[in-house]
């Protein structure tokens, strides 16, 4: 197994403890040997880490971090359904770009999840991914990340 904390700690970086759903829903569902997370957003400490429009009130290089900490949020919504220690594979990452008209550097955003991804599990940490650009997300978020994790 992997410890993902502490190769979360190479990169400064601590799994927080899961925030509360801000609607009707539960952070992560098990099912089989598969766990699918809610969309995640920035928060930190209870917060959206910085709002607004990619490409418009933020940049490129800090939805890449927006995107790194939704990572990590969804990885603390796995841990409460199962130990992150046992994730096998990342099968696939969604993440979400609220992006200003005109805005199509998605890809790039969604490096953040992807490339954080990577430095844990290697090879395993490679996923399908969908990087979307959407008008609006909760609270004014620049980025989502969805999940969905194969665990021992």
């Amino acid at each position: 197994s992997t410890d993902v904390r502490a190769k979360l700690a190479e990169k400064g970086l601590t799994l927080p403890v899961a925030t509360k759903p801000l609607a009707a829903y539960v952070p992560a569902v098990r099912t089989g040997n598969i766990v699918f997370t809610a969309g995640q957003l920035p928060m930190v400490d209870g917060a959206i880490a910085k709002t607004g429009k990619v490409g418009a009130d933020v940049t490129v290089e800090e939805a890449y971090e927006l995107a790194k900490i939704c990572a990590i949020n969804a990885l603390a919504a796995v841990e409460l359904v199962a130990p992150v220690d046992s994730i096998v594979k990342v099968v696939r990452i969604v993440c979400y770009v609220n992006g200003a008209p005109g805005f199509v550097s998605q890809p790039a955003v969604a490096n953040g999840a992807s490339e954080l991804f990577m430095h844990i599990w290697g090879e395993a940490g490679v996923a399908a991914r969908s990087a979307l650009g959407v008008a609006e997300l909760p609270l004014n978020s620049p980025v989502e990340v969805e999940l969905t994790v194969e665990v021992a």
